[in-house]
């Protein structure tokens, strides 16, 4: 016995020196010490910095980061964790933020490189995953919101305050949804910030401009709800749920009379679904994510729950009260963009989430659930030309930006709807244009300081240029010098009587004459899906025939019928929040009939 344990020991001795052998080769060549490594991700460059201990992987700061806080954040959070507990790169990427993970990886890899691995070295073993796993197979809520976005965490706040036990389904990673890496703003007729500015307005004067802006295709009585509930959703949203608006600030955006659009802190609709999250978790609603919902679950017609996967396992969730379907348009999902409307297809780029594909709109159709307007897909005028991300820095448009295209010239009123704004751009010479403006226009919204990382980023990537004069600006995009200043002259001489025969400009009028002034390339890219479920008041998902689903709301993007041809820019958070609380109310205590 002693002998075969002696045996076992040299045996076990010699493995442990093989291990440390093979594992000294592998690492051999890599130095101890301090790395840096960059590439690109999400919203632009990452660049990090990475510690090597003991020929391991010690620590990694980021010394660079743009991606959208809430969504590509905290997917890099979650991949520094996995990169350092297994010391490796094999690490899979996050749903939801693909290109930002990706990008934290690759510049991990870059740094390891500098230390003298090889591509090899890190990259050993089996793929981490990270993804939240649920450990049931069935699961049993009052209330199952899919979706979490502005309308589904409105859902589910205003559902858990009503005692109803609350899942959130998300099938990110991460929560927010376009409502998280959106401007945030949003349309209030009689707000205290529009009074506090002598800005006379109305719930009807709102309806008016909606139904208008949408070529009156919506549907009204939707839109008297959204006109009619839009000051109290404000008012929840900042008393109750503690949202922060800038409080010297109200925007108007295209095809609005008047301005009326409140804005969070910081111009960010993160500040709007951190907040709405805290306030359901604080109720007691749960989060599943890395969930993705795929059908919908009726017993004699009631919808009763729905079945979801989750790390490859299909799962069941039971719904005692309610299921309210929030999970967004279908803006990032080219085929089916091109199913209800050829003219948007992968020519565009998308501001919107990876997750924007269209679900919950094929789950209620595949249960009978009637759509409307799917053919109506909104671009948005001012975006990256390389990313297709809404551009930040632009909304200097609303604080009287002018538009030209490469000859120096205007051809469009920069205060009018998205639709007609980005046509325009794109029939002009390359299908672009750029956006111009001097220091009577950044000193009142200072979108180069509110949005300093765009802005940087957006002049490393030679997409926007500052010059002390105009003839400098000119030469910055080789456009005609004499032609520019030739336009911002006229135009400044409409200024003073607010006139602009030329095209109507609706918006503020302020001129371009101080400098130093900016010039910035911007392109369309797809932005909002105006089609989707048709609903009632109550939120209620309406069958072909016009009847209810029993149990089922929508509320969101994945409605159909509230924005006609074009959503007025600042409605659609108007529309998330008062139809999800609506939506949440009627899930717990039900529909009168």
């Amino acid at each position: 016995m002693i002998k075969h344990f002696k045996k076992l020991i040299t045996f076990m001795t010699t493995l442990f020196l093989v291990i440390n052998m093979i594992t000294a080769t592998a690492f051999a060549a890599v130095k101890d010490g301090t790395y840096t490594g960059k590439s690109s991700g999400n919203g632009g460059d990452i660049e990090v910095e990475v510690v090597i201990k003991d020929q391991r992987i010690a620590e990694i700061n980021t010394i660079h980061s743009q991606e959208t806080k809430g969504l590509g954040e905290g997917a890099l959070e979650k991949i520094k964790k996995a990169i350092i507990a297994n010391n490796t790169v094999n690490v899979d990427t996050i749903s939801g933020a693909t290109d930002s993970s990706q990008g934290y990886i690759d510049a991990v890899k870059e740094a390891l490189k500098a230390a003298g691995a090889t591509e090899d070295d890190f990259m050993s073993g089996e793929m981490i995953k990270h993804s939240f796993v649920l450990d049931k197979e069935e699961y049993t809520f009052d209330v199952v919101v899919l979706g979490g976005g502005g309308a589904g965490l409105s859902s589910a706040v205003e559902a858990a305050n009503l005692g109803a036990s609350v899942v959130v389904v998300e099938k990110s990673s991460a929560i927010g949804g376009n409502t998280a890496v959106s401007g945030g703003a949003f349309n209030v007729p009689g707000s205290d910030l529009q009074k506090n500015k002598d800005i006379e307005d109305s719930v009807e004067k709102y309806i008016e401009d909606t139904l208008k802006g949408g070529d009156e295709l919506s549907d009204p009585e939707l839109v008297k709800v959204l006109g009619e509930n839009a000051l109290s959703a404000y008012e929840w949203m900042r008393d109750v749920i503690h949202a922060e608006f800038i409080p010297d600030r109200v925007q108007q955006f295209g095809g609005h009379s008047t301005p009326r659009s409140v804005v969070p802190i910081g111009n960010k609709g993160i500040e709007l679904t951190d907040k709405l999250w805290a306030a359901a978790e604080a109720k007691g609603a749960q989060l599943f994510l890395d969930t993705k919902a795929t059908e919908l679950i009726q017993e004699n017609g009631t919808v009763v729950g729905v079945k979801v996967e989750n790390n490859g396992k299909e799962i069941i969730i039971n719904a005692n009260k309610g299921v309210i379907v929030a999970t967004g348009g279908f803006a990032a999902n080219i085929e089916m963009r091109e199913k209800y409307n050829a003219a948007y297809g992968s020519q565009y780029l998308t501001t919107a989430v990876p997750a924007s594909t269209g679900d919950g709109i094929t789950m209620c159709e595949n249960i009978g659930a009637q759509l409307v307007d799917m053919e109506q897909i909104q671009v948005y005028p001012t975006c990256n030309p390389l990313t297709g991300i809404i551009s930040y820095v632009a909304n200097a448009r609303f604080d009287g930006a002018l538009l030209i295209n490469q000859e120096g010239q205007r051809f469009i009123n920069e205060s009018g709807r998205r639709d007609e704004i980005s046509n325009a751009i794109l029939e002009q010479p390359g299908g672009y244009a750029y956006l111009i403006w001097g220091q009577e226009i950044e000193t009142v919204g200072n979108m180069t300081q509110v949005h300093k990382n765009e802005f940087e980023e957006l002049k490393k990537n030679n997409l926007l240029f500052e010059a002390a004069t105009l003839e400098e600006l000119a030469a910055t995009v080789e456009m005609d010098a004499a032609k520019l200043a030739e336009t911002i002259a006229k135009f400044n001489g409409y200024v003073p009587d607010k006139n602009d025969p030329d095209f109507n400009k609706t918006g503020a009028y302020r001129t371009i004459a101080e400098g130093p002034f900016y010039i910035q390339k911007v392109m369309p890219a797809t932005h909002h899906t105006m089609g989707g479920v048709k609903i009632n008041t109550n939120a209620q998902v309406l069958d072909t025939e016009g009847n209810p689903i029993p149990n089922l709301f929508a509320a969101g993007e994945v409605v159909g019928g509230i924005h006609g041809t074009n959503r007025l820019g600042g409605n659609a958070i108007t529309d998330i929040i008062v139809f999800g609380r609506i939506a949440g109310v009627n899930a717990v205590n039900g529909v009168a009939e």
